[in-house]
C-alpha cells in the first residue's frame, strides 16, 4: 500500500506466522488481552512538529516519575478495527472519522493534532508488519488502538511541550465473555460520566476511570454494565459504559430507532453514526432527541419500546434486557435479543467483512 508518509519499519525477529497467531487467539480469548509484534510511534516537539514515525518491535516505555501525562492526564485514544477480505486485502471501517475525532480530543486537551493523511498511513504501516495477526473469522478483527500522551518531565500544570503517538494492535473476537446475549444494566444516579462543557465528547483517558466506580456499583447489584444520566437533570439518558445507546420503537408496525442526541457531553460515536444510516437503509425511522428514565420505563410497560442496546466499536451492538436501579427493575420485550438489534449487527459485519455491498464508501483499505 503506497503512504505519503515517510514511516521506518523495522521488523521483530522474532515475528510469529500465522499459524502461531490463530493458535494464541484460540487459547486466549479475553477481550484486549493479546497484542501483535509490532507498534508503531511518533514523536512531537515544538521545533520539529510530528516526526520520527516508526514501526517497530512492541516493548514498554520508560516514563520519568515527574512525567505530565501520569500526572495531569493528556492522553488521548481511538478505537477501530481491521477485517480481512475475501480478496485478502485488510480494510479499516470508517478510520477518517476516527481520525477526526482524535483530532478534536487532541484540541480539547491542548495536544496538537495528527494530520489524518499521517493518522491512517500510520494504521497502514503497522498493519502490513503484522498482518498475520488479523483473523479471519467472521466477527473477528484486529482491533487497533492509536494513543497520544504528553511527554515532558516537570510539574507544572501547563500542557506539554513533547508528545508521544503510539499504535498497537491486538486480535480479538467477542468483547462480552458470554456472546451476544442480552446484558443486565444499573441506571447510576450517583454518579454521572461526564457534563456539557467538560470533555465528554473527547475521547480521554480519565473520562473511562471516572467511569470505573458506577461499574463497580453495577456490578455489586447484580449487573453487567452501567448506564449513565445527565449529569444536570439525572434524568435524561446517556450512555451505556462506554457505548452509545439506542431504543427500537414500534407503532402499529412502524419501526423507529431513537438514541440520545449529541448534547456536548455524549461521545460521537462511529458506530453509532453508521447505524443511523444503515437503519435507514433497511426501511426503519432514525430519530436523535431527548429521551428519560422515565419515558425509557413507561415505553416498555406499554409496549412501544421493544428493544434497546447498545453499540460501539469493540462490542459492536449489544442488547440489553432488563434494567435495575434504587426505584427497581424492569424488563425490556422479554429480556431476549430483539429483531431490530440482530438483523442491523449482521447488515453491520457483513459489510465490514466485505461481504456485503458497501454502498456508502465505508471500508478503507490498509494494505
Amino acid at each position: 500500500m503506497n503512504r505519503d508518509t515517510n514511516i521506518r519499519i523495522e521488523l521483530s525477529p522474532e515475528m510469529r506466522t500465522p499459524e502461531e497467531c490463530r493458535e494464541i487467539l484460540a487459547k486466549n480469548r479475553a477481550w484486549g488481552s493479546i497484542f501483535s509484534d509490532h507498534m508503531l510511534t511518533g514523536f512531537y516537539t515544538a521545533e520539529h512538529g510530528w516526526h520520527d514515525f516508526k514501526v517497530s518491535p512492541l516493548k514498554p516505555f520508560e516514563l520519568h516519575p515527574a512525567s505530565t501525562v501520569l500526572h495531569y492526564g493528556q492522553a488521548v485514544f481511538e478505537g477501530m478495527k481491521a477485517y480481512h477480505q475475501p480478496d485478502g486485502t485488510i480494510a479499516a471501517f470508517r478510520p477518517q472519522m476516527n481520525a477526526q475525532r482524535f483530532e478534536r480530543s487532541a484540541i480539547r486537551l491542548a495536544m496538537p493534532p495528527i494530520p489524518e493523511p499521517v493518522f491512517l498511513d500510520s494504521l497502514s504501516a503497522l498493519v502490513e508488519a503484522d498482518r498475520a495477526w488479523v483473523p479471519e473469522n467472521y466477527g473477528e478483527s484486529l482491533y487497533l488502538r492509536p494513543l497520544m500522551f504528553s511527554g515532558d518531565a516537570r510539574l507544572m500544570t501547563s500542557p506539554s511541550d513533547t508528545y508521544h503517538f503510539v499504535v498497537i494492535a491486538s486480535p480479538v473476537a467477542n468483547y462480552f465473555s458470554n456472546g451476544v446475549k442480552p446484558v443486565t444494566v444499573w441506571i447510576s444516579t450517583e454518579y454521572a460520566r461526564a457534563v456539557r462543557g467538560g470533555v465528554g465528547e473527547a475521547k480521554c483517558a480519565g473520562n473511562y476511570a471516572a467511569g470505573f466506580i458506577a461499574q463497580r456499583e453495577a456490578v455489586s447489584n447484580g449487573c453487567d454494565q452501567v448506564v449513565f444520566l445527565d449529569a444536570l437533570d439525572h434524568q435524561t439518558i446517556e450512555e451505556m459504559g462506554g457505548m452509545n445507546v439506542y431504543f427500537v420503537y414500534n407503532t402499529h408496525g412502524r419501526v423507529s430507532l431513537v438514541t440520545p442526541a449529541i448534547s456536548g457531553s455524549i461521545l460521537r460515536g462511529v458506530t453509532r453514526d453508521t447505524l443511523l444510516t444503515l437503519a435507514q437503509d433497511l426501511g426503519y425511522e432514525v430519530e436523535e432527541r431527548r429521551i428519560t428514565l422515565d419515558d425509557w420505563r413507561s415505553g416498555c410497560e406499554r409496549g412501544a419500546i421493544t428493544e434497546a442496546f447498545a453499540c460501539g466499536t469493540a462490542a459492536v451492538i449489544t442488547p440489553i434486557g432488563q434494567v435495575k436501579s434504587h426505584d427497581g427493575v424492569f424488563t425490556i420485550a422479554g429480556g431476549g435479543t430483539g429483531e431490530v438489534a440482530a438483523k442491523l449487527r449482521k447488515a453491520l459485519l457483513d459489510i465490514q467483512h466485505g461481504r456485503a455491498e458497501d454502498r456508502h464508501r465505508w471500508r478503507h483499505r490498509l494494505v
